[in-house]
């Protein structure tokens, strides 16, 4: 946990699951101010009297408005960049929306921070940025390019601007267990793409604990990956079905816009210069420069050892290993009463 007595932390997107959830974090902790950043004024209205709580402020802006990123920046100590489109589907039809939010609004928020001599900025990622065939994940792994590239103008007093990438967030909003148990109390099919498809799995709890390592542990342009034990979408949904002791069936329905089969989390170019900490790697910047010669002239032979860190061959839970990782969730317990 990073030092947050009379920090003022700023969370753009902040009325989405991860701001509720690094708010239940922190909110013992001697925090002098906590703001939530979005567009979305309904949410931040139901936050506001759900949380019933002066030292957290609102701040009505968007990421593509400079002007109002500057606004919320002024006095912020540590910022938590969550502000993003992240629907798959819906980037890939309106991909300049996608670019405009999780590319250029990403910019604003880094350069913004930057200007105001904010300590920290962590950019939330995702391993849909790792071989990205989808505008979503090819926008957020430009979202990191971005991060770093201003890094390489930054010293170690300035502003230190890193990124953390993790797999699916169980139960976030817009993920598939919602959607699932919604399914089975509805005595509906539970819909899934491909049986055979692997997801990694990590409760929300945990991927806040990265974005704090990040703030405590991060150099300039780290990037912090979270390991994470991986399942196949068909055990995801028997296990479902036991808790549930449903019998609906299971209708394959085709991979949808931009799905891939697994995700990668860490590449093997990206092993050859990463940390293991334990439950972390960290991915340090690739250093190079526009000296050409050390991408086409030099090699390294240590790459051709490794093998990408994939959602295929970390870790695979089978289905009594989900159904007890699936228990260890409110939301899922809530729903089972």
């Amino acid at each position: 946990m990073p030092n947050l007595k009379n920090k003022t932390l700023l969370i753009t997107g902040g009325t989405g699951s991860f701001g509720h959830e690094l708010l239940d974090t922190i909110l013992d902790k001697e925090y002098k101010e906590v703001r939530i950043f979005s567009r979305d004024e309904l949410k931040q209205e139901h936050m506001r009297i759900e949380l019933n709580n002066p030292k957290v402020k609102f701040y009505i802006g968007d990421v593509r408005e400079r002007d109002s990123v500057d606004a919320a920046m002024k006095g912020v100590d540590l910022v938590f960049h969550a502000a993003a489109l992240k629907q798959v589907p819906s980037c890939e039809f309106f991909p300049i929306q996608a670019v405009m939010t999780n590319i250029l609004g990403s910019h604003n928020v880094v350069e913004s921070a930057i200007a105001h001599k904010v300590e920290s900025v962590v950019c939330l990622g995702t391993d849909k940025a790792v071989y990205p065939v989808n505008a979503m994940g090819m926008t957020k792994a430009l979202m990191e390019k971005v991060a770093q590239a201003a890094c390489r103008g930054l010293g170690e007093k300035d502003t230190t601007v890193s990124c953390v990438r993790y797999g699916n967030v169980m139960c976030s909003r817009g993920s598939v267990i919602p959607l699932f148990i919604k399914q089975i109390k509805a005595g509906k099919p539970i819909t899934v793409t491909d049986p055979n498809m692997t997801r990694f799995l990590l409760p929300l709890p945990e991927a806040i604990k990265l974005v704090l390592f990040a703030f405590k542990h991060a150099g300039q342009g780290d990037i912090f990956v979270r390991k994470a034990p991986a399942c196949t979408v068909a055990d995801l949904a028997q296990a479902l079905k036991d808790l549930f002791k449903s019998d609906v069936p299971v209708k394959t329905i085709g991979i949808r816009h931009g799905e891939k089969i697994y995700e990668t989390l860490v590449t093997t170019e990206e092993l050859r210069r990463a940390q293991d900490m334990g439950d972390y790697f960290r991915v340090n910047m690739d250093s190079r420069d526009l000296n050409y010669n050390k991408y086409f002239t030099e090699g390294d032979k240590k790459e051709a050892l490794l093998e990408d860190y994939t959602s295929h061959n970390t870790e695979r839970l089978n289905v009594k290993q989900v159904k007890e990782m699936l228990l260890k969730l409110p939301e899922v317990r809530a729903e089972l009463k």
